[in-house]
């Protein structure tokens, strides 16, 4: 089946995201169903949203769940057997989604379906190191991952493969970073496609999702999940000794530069590398991702 307006739904999980939702809901257009759940429990956002979109529903969550438990929330309150997952300060062009629907005709056995990013110098793809992609990129091309930013899923095709009767599409462990990867790589280990879409092209503004005025508390999470995140990745596919080995020598690298703005008193610098090392430390250890930006500043 070829996706249509009628058969796709677009998630967007947004965290005090009002700076950028507007460009990218109006980058959609209204017709297609939209479903944004917002996890800073706004209700003035929702009001908001709601309000100015009649295509968008917005659901409050009752707990900040990080993007892999916003977007599992929000896809399954879906009735469509497509849904693309969007950040909130992803931009579509406006031909975007019908080159999506197009090459939805030309293969009928793709897993995940992206469009590209037209910031060259950083891909939203990953390949297997032996793959070579043509420079022209004019046709599909199959690739070893995409990232989460902009990604459409075939939910009835991940039901069937995966038997995924949980409904659990990204692994909740993961509060931010790599929830992508792991779905990516459990999909491509039961040996089903995914393809990126040159043709359908995206603005990734990158690290903008969220209200400057937030600014330094998102990155000193950011920070702490990379680390956290990281380690849980290599450490569910490849086991513990590929995930403490990888990490550990950037966990000593963050201690002494901890140290180091510690003794000149750069807080902010000092806080950044502290939250990487704690970051690693409760991943080895086995605590679960736990650190979660504090707004209340």
């Amino acid at each position: 089946m070829s996706i249509s307006r009628q058969n796709l739904t677009i998630v967007i999980v947004t965290f005090k995201s009002e700076e950028v939702i507007h460009d990218c809901i109006n980058s959609i257009g209204n017709g297609i169903k939209i479903i944004v759940v917002e996890n800073s429990n706004s209700l003035e956002f929702k009001n908001k949203i709601e309000k100015t979109y009649k295509n968008v529903e917005c659901i409050i969550s009752t707990k900040n769940l990080g993007m892999g438990g916003g977007n599992n929330l929000g896809i399954n309150l879906t009735k469509t057997d497509y849904v693309l997952i969007l950040n909130p300060d992803v931009v579509l062009e406006e031909s975007t989604i019908d080159e999506l629907f197009i090459a939805s005709n030309l293969i009928s056995n793709f897993t995940i379906l992206a469009p590209i990013s037209d910031n060259k110098n950083y891909p939203n793809y990953q390949t297997d190191n032996d793959q070579e992609i043509s420079k022209t990129k004019e046709s599909l091309f199959e690739v070893k991952s995409v990232d989460g930013f902009a990604m459409l899923i075939n939910k009835k095709k991940i039901d069937e493969t995966m038997n995924n009767k949980n409904q659990n599409y990204f692994d909740e462990n993961f509060f931010m970073y790599l929830e992508n990867d792991d779905l990516c790589k459990r999909i491509k280990d039961m040996n089903e496609k995914i393809f990126v879409v040159p043709n359908a092209k995206i603005s990734h503004l990158g690290a903008k999702a969220v209200n400057p005025k937030y600014k330094n508390e998102i990155e000193l999470s950011r920070n702490w999940h990379w680390m956290w995140s990281k380690f849980y990745f290599n450490k569910k596919h490849f086991g513990y000794s590929r995930a403490f080995t990888d990490g550990f020598p950037k966990f000593i690298s963050n201690i002494i530069k901890y140290l180091i703005y510690f003794l000149i008193n750069n807080k902010l610098k000092k806080a950044k590398y502290f939250n990487r090392a704690s970051g690693f430390f409760n991943a080895a250890i086995g605590r679960v991702s736990w650190y979660r930006p504090n707004i209340n500043l």
